[in-house]
């Protein structure tokens, strides 16, 4: 559960790019700017995917910002951070994660091996119909895996600026439901952790 002060909240965004990161008109940097501190996790070398790898740059980027958080993850990095977060790992600190077009772990077989987990937080998987990096039903079946909802978006390819993808309000809502959708557990939570602090 999400233990947070009423001054933690809302959620700090972490924007998760895929391969060769996410340029100036793309929907994550349009949907960093709507969030106040946002922050992105970088990678070494955008050119060169690697499961593992990235996926620890994306530990490191948890846990710099601190909680409470919500991902929002695009292509190979939806992989990474579904990685990062396998098992409930950041649960506690974790508030939602929005996972849109991601990429085949087939496609990307050669950047490590992925295995698809609960993550024991709320999460979004976003697909389309007509996505060269992941048919719809894989996309479906990943959302079942990773025990996130799912929501076809229908012929809109990979979600990204050359299908028309820069400025994307819908995003922002998707972000925003998880947002509503933690605050009962924070809720939940404060009163124990007050009770706590009197104790002591």
């Amino acid at each position: 559960m999400l233990g947070c002060s009423k001054s933690m909240w809302p959620p700090r965004l972490v924007t998760v790019p895929g391969l060769h990161g996410s340029e100036a008109g793309h929907w994550q940097t349009w949907l960093e700017r709507q969030f106040a501190r946002s922050v992105r996790v970088t990678q070494d070398d955008w050119d060169a995917p690697h499961v593992a790898g990235w996926a620890q740059r994306v530990r490191e980027t948890l846990d710099e910002a601190r909680g409470p958080l919500v991902l929002a993850a695009h292509s190979f990095g939806c992989l990474a951070t579904a990685h990062a977060l396998a098992g409930g790992a950041y649960a506690g600190q974790v508030a939602g994660v929005l996972f849109v077009a991601p990429a085949s772990p087939e496609k990307f077989a050669y950047a490590g091996a992925f295995q698809a987990r609960k993550l024991g937080v709320q999460s979004i998987v976003v697909g389309s119909e007509t996505d060269p990096w992941m048919p719809l039903a894989d996309a479906r079946w990943l959302a079942q895996h990773l025990g996130s909802a799912f929501v076809n978006l229908g012929d809109v390819g990979h979600i990204n600026v050359a299908s028309g993808f820069g400025p994307w309000p819908r995003a922002k809502h998707f972000v925003d439901t998880l947002i509503r959708c933690a605050a009962p557990l924070r809720f939940s939570e404060e009163p124990q952790q007050a009770g706590r602090h009197a104790v002591a």
